[in-house]
């Protein structure tokens, strides 16, 4: 008799965003930037208008900078976004404009330097007028929000909402979504994952405070 085939174990099917995008960087960047030249359309029927630009950070391969500009302003002007409820309006500028804010995607260690917290390479930050996104955090998430995308957008407004003078805030109800300045990148505490500001057309927000999570040593 003909010996019955025996099939192949199925491959391991990854989380969702949890395979590496092609980038690639050192835990130390050049300390340069490549910034974006394009100036975009203003996001926003009203409100005050402030102008930001964007920038990659020399060292980190497989990013264009106009193309990262590009997901950055599509976040910063949907219209779940800060720009939804009429009190702020944004602008992509280029290198040359004035900007009243710039977006930097930035190595680990630039990132602590920046942020003024060296021993902390695992989050990202706004410092004054700079909002420094990890590039490992873009690279990699977290582990308990299995979205990628969502994750990058989260990341965005959160760190964006603290330039617009938004503090940190805490779960309002457990199942229910993170209101998007809860510190979702160390931990949800009941809330679903959530980027945006504006939940079924209206802002969401919860107590003002933050947990007392530990920021994991390394990385990722």
């Amino acid at each position: 008799p003909r010996p019955t085939a025996t099939a192949a174990p199925p491959s391991a099917v990854p989380a969702a965003g949890r395979v590496p995008p092609g980038i690639t960087y050192p835990l130390r960047g050049g300390g340069g930037f490549r910034t974006a030249d394009t100036t975009g359309a203003v996001a926003g029927r009203s409100g005050e208008l402030l102008r930001y630009r964007v920038a990659v950070e020399d060292g980190i391969g497989n990013v264009d900078v106009e193309r990262f500009a590009r997901q950055v302003a599509a976040t910063l002007a949907d219209p779940r976004g800060w720009t939804g409820d009429g009190r702020w309006r944004l602008q992509r500028v280029g290198r040359d404009g004035p900007a009243d804010f710039t977006v930097l995607l930035t190595t680990p260690v630039t990132r602590g330097g920046l942020c003024g917290d060296p021993t902390d390479r695992y989050t990202s930050c706004r410092n004054g007028d700079r909002v420094v996104i990890n590039v490992a955090r873009w690279v990699y998430g977290v582990s308990h929000v299995a979205d990628l995308d969502l994750y990058r957008q989260y990341l965005l407004n959160h760190e964006v909402g603290h330039r617009l003078g938004r503090g940190h805030e805490r779960c309002p109800r457990a199942g229910g979504p993170a209101p998007v300045m809860v510190q979702q990148t160390l931990g949800l505490h009941g809330c679903a994952p959530n980027a945006w500001p504006l939940v079924g057309g209206e802002p969401l927000a919860g107590p003002s405070g933050q947990y007392d999570d530990p920021i994991p040593a390394g990385d990722h």
